[in-house]
């Protein structure tokens, strides 16, 4: 038996050998169209190709796709399990042209490949054409030497292509299998061409034609072609099986399933256990590639395809989660193949059986009103609307799963008292919105929440990506269109951008169009809790709603940033370890150029202690070790030590990053923490950390600013500048710095002292003073007052003390004046204290020196003031006072 390795290797080495340049299948996420949910086809990839908005080296191409159909128009999802060939997740393999060959050697390759190659009868072929393709006609005539009645004419749109109501589109021709006669259904054209006797395994399109506005088409100047053969399909065409879950893939992970579950694949279970097989891979691909379940958007579709599955899991008896345990035999089979498989095989595993752990005990109680609702109900009678919103909005029951319930009942759900029921619930949050008090504007964000759903994130994965803007707003107000000059701030339905929170900085970057628009975006703000807002200017051209555009970040600072935030983590690990558990984040910001972590500790953080924080934090960056995410449940994150971040509002599933092994020796982890923002990918990347500050921020809270990578080394290296320039100056060498600088401040300070005293000296000897170089005598008392330059105000205690020792009965008045400012000092001798006071003669100078009061005791006062010009007024005013 041919396995479906060897029919996908097998097709891309055929076209390798025909100078095809073999392309690995692109993300699910589509890169390139917006309006795409996921990549549902082969040819997504190319669409800017075939557009001629992008060339590539090559062209000519062959890939295996990975495509998924459960959401929007191409929505399969309810025929999976029950039907041979419907499935949520499918290959398509395809070759492809870009202006390069045209219809006979895609015929040619065609027909090589599924006759001599595969070995398939030519009398089990049948192909079609679009009726007025004669050309087509002919050349499998001529090729494959078919007869005529087995080269079908088709009239409907069935063979013919078109990418959209405008663009490339020209007919298509189809390669249909017959299993024998023995299966009911005619050839295609047929009156019974649904049946399943014939089966379309590869469809080439011929890109032909230009569609314009109006429909007028007109020959492209370089056709091109674009092809797609089912993997499944041909495999079980291979394999001598008429339905595609008897292949061997299939085969394989149904057999897993019945292991776990005991219950044989057969009778009324055969439609379980290919769901199990077939959403286990859907699920498992758009976890790999970065989509996390949530209630909006991809998300959704996520966590619906997981729901289905998890329901009929149940339906079989597990009570155990089931879909985990299987992860590891898909990883087995298609790892080779897609090793994005093997790289994120534990965050499948953990997505999983949290998904699968959270939604066993809401399908317990949801099944439970279930069957408590249709129980009232008659035979065939709907299910009224507003049960099976209770069961989305209580049990978060997606309305396709509780049809999906019903189905074996023959029972529907009354769709349409559904919306009423939501409509009214959007309504209801609507008031309470607007009675909370924000301000008005901000209601313009949640009617667009409202309408459009969440932005989708796509930042983790990607730098870059295309978005549909789905509003401009400007001065507040939204607007249809905006152009050069203007400033606005723009919501499209996805994008790579980071919105700020959680103490990250929201990214900065462009946003342009094909058709030359401009926008540079300067940041990224969160509008309720859901919208990403890009606010920045129009340099050039007109943006409309409705346009597709281009979001680019600014990948050199989202890098910095990223490191900034890593970093954050290692740093709350470290101080945890060197100062105690008592430490608890209070508030980070995480910037491009800096970090800012804000911690509990009731101390400043010794010198000592900041060096084996860094010590650590830069022995676990060299570690270079893979950052690992997990999706988990709050709950279940806690419970296993993951830390909770100040300031953070997680949903009911949380991203856990798990940074670095333990220094201890025990291979633990040394960081786990809850996370919504951007990392690096492994902590090489953050090359050097650095702690440039420590400060108080208030009682008991200490913060930390640092800074790591480039930022780090330039800090370092100026740094160790002023310390060359330092003993360049004091020509000794940077090793004898301190010492040389220590012995310069010991100096200092003693000439310091020796200055002080001297000018004591000379303030008591003589000098600047209102009443000369004598003693002078008022009213029969004996005044020493001075204005003194230089003097420190804190000295004028010590001089006054001195002054009445020298006068043995008197009063002293200095003043110091210091940059315009004036401080007054007055003393009384202890026998005069009954007849003045120090504290009245002070407040009579500091009036005229613009002071206010003054304080002290009756032989001790000082006064200060700002009018340093009229210090020798302030001696007079003292002079007068003592006279009466």
């Amino acid at each position: 038996m041919t396995s479906i390795k060897d029919i996908r290797s097998q097709f891309l080495s055929f076209f390798e050998e025909r100078d095809h340049f073999v392309v690995p299948s692109a993300p699910l996420v589509p890169q390139n169209d917006p309006t795409l949910l996921f990549v549902n086809a082969g040819m997504v990839p190319f669409k800017n190709i075939f557009t001629g908005a992008e060339k590539r080296e090559y062209v000519r191409a062959a890939s295996s796709q990975k495509c998924v159909r459960a959401g929007g128009k191409h929505n399969d999802l309810d025929n999976v399990g029950y039907t041979a060939r419907h499935h949520t997740f499918f290959e398509m393999l395809g070759n492809f042209s870009f202006g390069d060959y045209f219809k006979e050697q895609a015929i040619e390759s065609a027909w090589t490949l599924v006759h001599k190659e595969f070995g398939l009868p030519a009398d089990k072929l049948t192909v079609t054409v679009y009726h007025t393709d004669d050309e087509a006609f002919d050349l499998w005539r001529k090729i494959a030497g078919l007869p005529e009645e087995r080269i079908i004419r088709i009239a409907t749109n069935d063979n013919y292509w078109a990418m959209g109501d405008t663009g490339p589109c020209g007919p298509c021709s189809e390669i249909f299998y017959d299993h024998g006669d023995h299966i009911p259904g005619g050839p295609p054209g047929s009156p019974d061409e649904d049946g399943d006797r014939f089966i379309e395994i590869w469809n080439l399109v011929f890109m032909q034609f230009d569609r314009a506005p109006g429909g007028k088409e007109t020959p492209l100047p370089k056709p091109s072609i674009d092809t797609g053969m089912g993997l499944e399909r041909i495999a079980a065409v291979l394999q001598g099986v008429h339905d595609n879950y008897d292949i061997d893939l299939f085969k394989k992970l149904i057999s897993a399933s019945v292991d776990l579950t005991g219950r044989p694949a057969t009778g009324d279970d055969t439609p379980a256990h290919r769901v199990i097989a077939d959403h286990l891979r859907s699920t498992s691909f758009l976890i790999a590639d970065g989509v996390a379940p949530s209630n909006e958007g991809r998300g959704y579709v996520l966590r619906r395809i997981m729901r289905r599955a998890m329901r009929y899991a149940h339906g079989l008896g597990a009570r155990d989660p089931l879909m985990c345990r299987l992860a590891p035999v898909l990883v087995e089979e298609m790892g080779g193949a897609f090793p994005e498989l093997v790289r994120a095989e534990n965050l499948i595993i953990e997505t999983l059986r949290s998904e699968e752990e959270k939604f066993k005990s809401l399908l317990e109680r949801g099944l439970k009103l279930l069957d408590e609702e249709t129980s009232n109900l008659k035979d065939n009678a709907p299910l009224p609307g507003e049960a099976a919103f209770k069961l989305y909005d209580t049990y978060g029951f997606p309305l396709d799963l509780t049809q999906d319930a019903l189905r074996r009942q023959g029972r529907e759900v009354d769709v349409e008292g559904f919306d009423a029921a939501m409509r009214a619930q959007r309504e209801a949050a609507r008031a309470a919105w607007a009675g909370s008090g924000d301000a008005a504007d901000e209601s313009v964000w949640f009617d667009l929440r409202t309408e459009h759903g969440a932005t989708e994130f796509l930042g983790y994965m990607h730098d870059t990506a295309e978005g549909v803007i789905q509003a401009i707003i400007r001065d507040g107000k939204p607007v249809a269109n905006a152009s050069a000059g203007d400033t606005v701030e723009i919501v499209v339905n996805q994008t790579p951008f980071y919105a700020e929170s959680g103490g990250q900085i929201g990214d900065s970057g462009e946003i342009t169009t094909e058709d030359g628009v401009h926008i540079v975006v300067n940041d990224t703000k969160k509008r309720v809790g859901a919208l990403h807002g890009h606010i920045g200017k129009i340099e050039r051209g007109v943006v409309k709603v409705g346009d597709v555009v281009t979001l680019s970040i600014d990948v050199a600072r989202r890098n910095r940033i990223r490191s900034n935030h890593s970093v954050t983590h290692l740093v709350h690990a470290a101080l945890r370890e060197v100062l105690g558990d008592h430490v608890s984040q209070k508030g980070s910001l995480v910037a491009d150029d800096r970090m800012r972590f804000d911690i509990t500790n009731p101390k400043a953080i010794s010198e000592d202690e900041i060096a084996e924080v860094e010590r650590r934090v830069n022995e676990v960056i060299r570690q270079n070790t893979k950052v690992d995410t997990r999706i988990m449940s709050y709950d279940d994150a806690v419970e296993s030590g993951a830390i909770a971040l100040f300031g953070e509002k997680y949903e009911d599933d949380v991203r856990v990053l798990t940074m670095g092994v333990s220094l201890d020796g025990d291979n633990k982890p040394y960081s786990v923490e809850l996370c919504g923002g951007t990392h690096v990918r492994n902590l090489g990347d953050i090359a050097l950390f650095k702690i440039i500050g420590e400060s108080a921020v208030s009682a008991g809270v200490r913060r930390i600013d640092a800074v790591t990578g480039e930022a780090a080394r330039l800090y370092l290296e100026n740094q160790a500048k002023l310390a060359r320039t330092a003993s360049d100056i004091l020509k000794t060498s940077i090793d004898d710095l301190p010492q040389r600088v220590g012995a310069l401040v010991s100096e200092r300070k003693k000439l310091e002292r020796e200055l002080a005293e001297a000018k004591k000296q000379l303030a008591l000897g003589g000098g600047n003073a209102s009443g000369g170089d004598q003693i002078a005598e008022i009213a029969g008392i004996k005044f020493i007052g001075k204005v003194l330059d230089g003097v420190a105000a804190k000295d004028l205690r010590g001089l006054v003390d001195q002054a009445k020792k020298q006068l043995e009965s008197g009063v002293a008045a200095f003043i110091s004046v210091n940059d315009g400012k004036a401080a007054l000092a007055v003393g009384v001798t202890d026998d005069l204290k009954d007849r003045l006071s120090a504290v009245d003669l002070v407040r009579a100078g500091a009036s005229s020196i613009g002071g206010k009061g003054g304080g002290g005791r009756p032989d001790m006062a000082q006064a200060g003031g700002p009018d340093g010009a009229n210090a020798a007024e302030a001696i007079k005013s003292i002079e007068q006072a003592i006279a009466g």
